[in-house]
């Protein structure tokens, strides 16, 4: 039996990111935070649960959408202060509010220095 890494709320102001990717494309759905409650409750009902800044609440991505982001596995970084969720969507499968399956779909136009490795 493994011990489960002390993930370490304290860099953040008590909260750590979250990023969410599709298990079966890997694909990177979205980002959000986590307090100590939201992790615990997101381990406890297997669900991804986040704490909205903006609210001040626990928030299940899906509670009204019915896209909930069920967990096939979840892991750590090197320092234990961000969290990987690798999941299945449930529901219709379009993860961001804006109604795509990923949150990241904004192109930004890097330099050409940075494109050619300078």
């Amino acid at each position: 039996m493994s011990t489960l890494p002390t993930i370490d709320f304290s860099k953040m102001d008590g909260l750590v990111p979250g990023i969410v990717q599709d298990a079966r494309t890997g694909e990177v759905l979205m980002l959000g935070f986590l307090n100590e409650t939201s992790y615990a409750k997101t381990r406890e009902s297997g669900f991804v649960t986040f704490w909205s800044r903006t609210r001040q609440k626990l928030w299940m991505k899906g509670e009204s959408s019915g896209n909930r982001l069920r967990i096939v596995s979840a892991s750590t970084d090197c320092d234990n202060d961000t969290l990987l969720f690798r999941v299945e969507v449930e529901g219709d499968g379009l993860v961001c509010h804006e109604g795509t399956v990923s949150c990241f779909t904004k192109p930004i136009a890097l330099n050409a220095e940075v494109n050619r490795g300078e």
